[in-house]
């Protein structure tokens, strides 16, 4: 099956890759936590109520004696809530990603049409969330990203009070799931939050929704792209999404209602009837369809009329910002055109090239010690800020083509 081989080798290679990892980097715990392991000792009872064997218990905290604080930092700083709409879109909808998405359009074809005939939800919208989630599976193979899963729901249990609850139910269900057979116990490897596979699922979501779409008997969302996808498209779903419907309508706003009727919900034809109009001057398809106005760079940036879609996106995750991004990208590796009206930036954005460029340019000059991946996160940001100090010009952060062009001059 052409279609699962190139993406399960990538998530094959890295669930080996991290197994590895975790047995030597828990083996040799560069400090240890009396209070951390008094924990885990306690919560083994509590596991042990809700049916995890001991075996299964042991097995996942062997070696593990601390909390991992790359978890709490992380738990910290969500792009979603904290970045600046274009920021975050601008890392997300670019050409990169949706020339890969396009590829994968086309070398999955067949699996797409399987997923979207039992389930109807739009395959470009799969690939956007697999985009989105893991860059198409790549983020499975980066140490700097995966880590023990039941080290890190250990530690936001431990630490985090406002993710105490999460984490232990998380816990208890991912501990399951290796019971179960369908991944090793010394292969749960997660994202800071447990999230899993392919499309980042949550354990007990993994539970509600998983689904074997390849039929070799497991719902294997860390190896199988089929499975992945799949189990994506039943949790949209189950919570409603619409077959053949888009996720909401970038429109133009009539000037008399510039900072008015946000998130207002009306049918379409009641918005037309109010004046508000397609960029392209297509009509509304369903005009009895309910849709919501959403403006998050305010009036000076895109209006959009959301559908119930775009909601049901959110029950992947409860964000405007990544459900915005979601419906984007998959338009975007559809065919469709971007955005009639731009970002509010106040600057001219780089391409995907010339961020790697920029990246490198800040490498070169010290401030910069990440991943050159063209994506500016707070780590590209901070570089910015300080080189911009550094040279006496306002400190905004911003990846401007004009930085750029100061950056080559140097």
């Amino acid at each position: 099956m052409m279609q699962r081989t190139s993406g399960s080798r990538v998530a094959r290679f890295g669930a080996a890759v991290f197994a590895a990892w975790i047995s030597l980097a828990s083996a040799a715990p560069a400090f240890a936590d009396a209070g951390f392991q008094r924990w885990i000792q306690n919560f083994e009872s509590v596991a042990a109520k809700s049916g995890v064997s001991r075996n299964v218990y042991r097995a996942a905290f062997s070696g593990i004696t601390d909390p991992d604080p790359e978890v709490i930092e992380k738990a910290r700083y969500q792009p979603e809530f904290r970045d600046k709409v274009w920021d975050y879109i601008d890392n997300r909808v670019n050409e990169e990603q949706i020339a890969k998405g396009q590829a994968y359009r086309s070398q999955l074809s067949g699996w797409l049409d399987r997923i979207e005939q039992r389930f109807g939800v739009d395959r470009d919208v799969l690939l956007a969330i697999w985009s989105m989630e893991t860059n198409y599976g790549q983020i499975l193979t980066r140490q700097d990203v995966m880590r023990s899963l039941p080290r890190s729901l250990a530690t936001l249990a431990y630490l985090d009070k406002s993710r105490a609850r999460f984490a232990r139910q998380q816990l208890i269900a991912a501990l399951k799931i290796a019971q179960s057979g369908d991944i090793k116990v010394n292969e749960l490897i997660s994202s800071w939050a447990g999230a899993m596979g392919h499309t980042q699922f949550i354990p007990t979501s993994y539970l509600a929704y998983k689904v074997d779409m390849d039929g070799d008997g497991h719902a294997n969302i860390w190896e199988s792209v089929p499975d992945a996808l799949a189990t994506a498209a039943n949790l949209l779903h189950r919570n409603g999404w619409e077959t053949g419907k888009t996720w909401g309508y970038e429109v133009i706003v009539p000037a008399k209602y510039r900072g008015k009727l946000e998130r207002d919900n009306r049918t379409l034809a009641q918005w037309e009837a109010l004046g508000f109009r397609r960029p392209n001057g297509k009509p509304f398809p369903y005009p009895s369809d309910r849709a919501n106005l959403i403006r998050l760079a305010g009036d000076n940036g895109p209006a959009f009329l959301m559908t119930k879609n775009f909601f049901v996106i959110k029950k992947y995750n409860n964000a405007d910002k990544y459900a915005l991004a979601v419906g984007m990208l998959g338009d975007r590796i559809g065919g469709y055109e971007g955005l009639y009206v731009d970002w509010p930036r106040g600057y001219t954005p780089l391409t995907m090239a010339e961020r790697y460029e920029l990246q490198q340019h800040l490498q070169r000059q010290g401030l910069y010690d990440g991943k050159i991946d063209g994506k500016i996160g707070s780590g590209s940001k901070a570089a910015i800020m300080s080189l911009q100090g550094q040279a006496g010009i306002p400190q905004d952060g911003n990846a401007s083509k004009a930085l750029l062009e100061f950056l080559r001059r140097k």
